[in-house]
C-alpha cells in the first residue's frame, strides 16, 4: 500500500494591489468562492487617490501549492496590478483593530479595567454597566484579550481584518 503524504496547510497573508473601481473586489472574492478557497480575514482600502489604487489584504489557509495557485489566478485578473504572499516573502508587520464591548457586574469592573490596562486597550465608551474598548495588535493579542473577557461579560466584537506590510526596503 502506498501512503500519500498530505501537504501541510498554514495561514497566509496575501496583499493584492488593484484598481479602485467598481467590481474589483467582487472579482477577487469571486475567484476565492468559485474555487472553494476560504477567506479567514479581509480588509480593503484605497491607498492612492491620485492613481486610484486600493490594497486588498486577505488571510487564507492552504498548502504552498494551493497558495501558489491562488497567486497565479489572482495575477490574471484584470484589475490586479500585483500579488504578494507576505507570509512567504520574509518578515512583515501585521495588525488588526477590534472594538470590544463588555457588559459586566460591579464586581467584575475592576478586573475588566485591569485587563484593559495590561493589554493597553483604549476605553472609547463607558457606562455604569458596560465598556467599549479599542485594541490594536496582532491576531494573537486580540484573541487572548477576547478570551480573558468572555467569562467577565463579553457582549460584542467588531474586527477590521488584517492590515499588513513587508518590513525593510522591499
Amino acid at each position: 500500500m502506498i501512503k500519500i503524504k498530505k501537504e501541510e496547510t498554514e495561514s497566509h497573508t496575501i496583499s493584492i494591489l488593484v484598481d479602485n473601481e467598481a467590481g474589483a473586489l467582487a472579482r477577487v472574492i469571486g475567484l476565492f468562492s468559485g474555487r472553494g478557497y476560504n477567506i479567514e480575514s479581509l480588509s480593503v482600502a484605497e491607498i492612492d487617490q491620485d492613481k486610484h489604487k486600493s490594497r486588498i489584504t486577505i488571510v487564507t489557509n492552504g498548502s504552498m501549492i494551493t497558495i501558489n495557485k491562488i497567486k497565479s489566478q489572482l495575477e490574471r485578473l484584470v484589475p490586479v496590478h500585483s500579488v504578494n504572499d507576505l507570509t512567504s516573502e520574509g518578515p512583515s508587520i501585521e495588525r488588526e483593530m477590534a472594538l470590544i464591548k463588555v457588559v459586566c457586574s460591579k464586581n467584575d469592573r475592576e478586573e475588566v479595567i485591569r485587563l484593559s490596562e495590561v493589554y493597553r486597550a483604549k476605553t472609547v465608551d463607558t457606562t455604569q454597566d458596560s465598556f467599549i474598548f479599542e485594541l490594536t495588535g496582532n491576531i494573537e493579542k486580540i484573541n487572548s484579550f477576547v478570551d480573558l473577557l468572555r467569562p467577565l461579560g463579553l457582549e460584542d466584537i467588531s474586527r477590521t481584518g488584517l492590515a499588513a506590510v513587508t518590513r525593510g526596503s522591499k
